[in-house]
């Protein structure tokens, strides 16, 4: 096709020349000169044309796809023609005496044949799209948009042009004050966003599309709101790098409970990440889990020399990393089954593979079940923190993020608590190592999606039926997208100077009811009961990102704080964690809850065992 479309460009912009030549010059003059030279006229032209066409690559564009970008690319094409006859005329003596406005007769004459069979082109396919609509008119769903921007354009250009899609667009949304007075694509624009229930009885629409790839939350729960009062589904067009993937009509789905919370996206100092992972060596510690996978997914992207998947869990490992070879073959991924709290195994993995480079994300992070737990709790989240410190001083390891949580500040919890623990276990790992290397931990709260919280355990319950169950109807928490979240840690480690918690701006708290209530909005369930299950042991009503003591420094990062706390003598507190590890291994449960507290002044957890609860979220 791109060659049948090139001749044909050739014999149109070929066919452009005779009839310049005609219009500008008279008989007497054609029958004298040009019957001598139009033939060599024509000759030198085409190879021009030809060279020209190659150099702009129209062939390339499918006529009946036309858009502006071809427009201007035929333009620069045609300039380039009409300069080229230009020199040809002016260094070829026999064509001396040419009018000077022949060439520029031409290439006006040639742009609006080339332009028109391309319309033509585009009205014959319209016309054949249109004749499909009718065939399929009774099966064919409405379609109204919200956004009359570039995504909401190539939504609607894609919808009309697959008809079999059986998804026709008939109007646009838009708060923008300079859209509303004008149609789009032929579509017209039905008022803002708060005449969404006028504009679906209007246009007949049976479905609404958001295609507002940075669509705050509000926005979007705002939109589902109006179209549930008239009982019509919401599907939303993903921010624009999600298309990677799939195209614009399959990149089409259902609104997900991060939509409803997303903020503007994470924007990253991509210079400061590729010299701080580029061309190194990467370990990352629970790999296979929810934050430590896309921590690694991420990470690929600035082209690491190495990258380690360390974890316990066989099965996790071996899925993210079958994964990795078949998106990412080219990068040496090395599959990795150890534990981090066994520090023979992870002396021997990095004396093997000598990692420039760690994130550490292998942790125990279920707040109820490491109530009962204590023991394990100290010694995955405390043991394990200190022997990836201890091997990454051997090692001389140039950087260490440690992945805390915000349940560290204030801890209710025993999981809280362990990870405040290893806090203080990677600040003091700092302080021993040497001034080129940079420890540092990254707080933040929940993250959305990852295994065991909240919405995945709401979808599972709204799918057996209910109830969905919630602890406390005033019970909020900061919740943060799993890249989102990945984003931020790798930007803490690139701008890290050393011994540093940093905190993640986790916008505003969402109530724990709202967001249940949303869940099941989205799912399309109908009478599924919320009930109020009472709080489980360890866990507070709110969270917090920093104590009141601690404050924060600004970084070069709008997203990005650095907490000022206070630091334990590095002797004193490994002394101390040895206590508290011996009897772990013990499951001395009582005796570890008092020692935590020791480590740990500001927890509220004590040596009494939490009492027994029966119901989860």
């Amino acid at each position: 096709m791109p060659l049948l479309r090139l001749l044909t460009d050739l014999l149109l912009f070929t066919l452009a020349a005779p009839l310049a030549v005609g219009l500008r010059l008279d008989r007497l003059t054609l029958d004298n000169y040009v019957y001598m030279h139009l033939g060599t006229y024509l000759v030198v032209g085409l190879l021009i044309k030809a060279i020209a066409m190659r150099l702009a690559r129209t062939y390339l564009h499918r006529w009946r796809l036309a858009t502006i970008d071809d427009v201007l690319a035929l333009t620069r094409m045609v300039a380039l023609v009409v300069v080229g006859l230009y020199v040809m005329c002016a260094l070829l003596p026999e064509f001396r005496r040419i009018p000077r406005s022949l060439p520029l007769l031409e290439g006006v004459i040639g742009f609006l044949l080339l332009m028109g069979i391309r319309l033509l082109t585009r009205w014959g396919a319209a016309r054949t799209v249109s004749r499909q609509w009718s065939l399929e008119k009774s099966d064919v769903q409405n379609v109204l948009i919200v956004g009359a921007g570039e995504a909401g354009q190539l939504v609607a250009r894609e919808l009309l042009r697959h008809p079999e899609r059986l998804m026709r667009p008939v109007g646009y949304l838009d708060d923008s004050v300079g859209k509303l007075t004008n149609s789009v694509l032929g579509l017209p624009l039905l008022g803002r966003l708060s005449n969404l229930p006028e504009a679906v009885k209007t246009s007949r629409a049976a479905l609404v599309l958001i295609a507002i790839p940075s669509a705050p939350g509000s926005l979007i729960r705002t939109v589902m709101n109006h179209a549930q009062n008239v009982g019509v589904p919401v599907k939303i067009f993903p921010r624009l790098h999600d298309l990677i993937t799939a195209g614009p009509v399959d990149a089409i789905r259902d609104v997900a409970p991060e939509d409803v919370l997303r903020r503007a996206p994470v924007q990253l100092d991509t210079e400061a990440l590729k010299q701080s992972l580029g061309g190194k060596v990467v370990l990352v510690t629970g790999a296979g889990g929810s934050i430590g996978s896309e921590l690694v997914r991420q990470i690929l992207r600035f082209h690491p020399q190495q990258i380690i998947l360390l974890g316990r869990g066989e099965n996790s490992i071996f899925l993210i990393h079958q994964e990795l070879l078949m998106h990412w073959p080219d990068v040496d991924t090395v599959p990795v089954i150890a534990d981090v709290r066994d520090a023979a195994r992870l002396e021997q993995v990095f004396s093997t593979y000598k990692p420039e480079v760690v994130f550490h994300a292998a942790a125990h992070k279920h707040v109820p079940l490491m109530e009962f737990v204590p023991s394990e709790a100290v010694l995955c989240n405390v043991l394990g923190t200190s022997n990836v410190v201890t091997a990454c001083l051997t090692h001389e390891v140039q950087r260490l993020v440690n992945i805390s949580t915000d349940k560290a500040v204030n801890p209710s919890s025993v999981m809280g608590t362990t990870k405040r623990v290893a806090e203080l276990i990677v600040a003091s790992g700092q302080r021993r190592a040497g001034t080129e290397a940079k420890f540092v931990s990254v707080r933040f709260g929940n993250v959305l999606g990852s295994r065991g919280s909240v919405v995945p355990t709401f979808l599972r319950q709204i799918r057996q039926g209910g109830p969905v169950t919630v602890t406390h109807p005033e019970m909020t928490r900061y919740f943060m997208t799993i890249p989102e979240a990945a984003s931020l840690v790798l930007q803490a480690g690139a701008q890290a100077l050393g011994g540093e918690v940093f905190v993640l701006n986790m916008g505003k708290p969402v109530r724990i009811m709202d967001l249940a209530q949303d869940v099941i909005r989205l799912s399309g369930a109908r009478d599924v009961e919320i009930l109020v299950s009472g709080m489980r042991p360890g866990e507070k009503l709110y969270e917090e990102l920093l104590t009141g003591a601690e404050g924060v420094q600004a970084t070069h990062h709008s997203e990005l704080f650095v907490a000022k706390i206070d630091i334990i003598n590095p002797s004193t507190l490994m002394v101390e964690v040895e206590t508290l590890v011996q009897k772990a291994r013990l499951a001395q449960d009582s005796e570890v809850r008092v020692l935590l507290k020791n480590l740990v002044p500001e927890t509220t957890i004590d040596g009494s065992p939490p009492l027994p609860y029966t119901r989860s979220i």
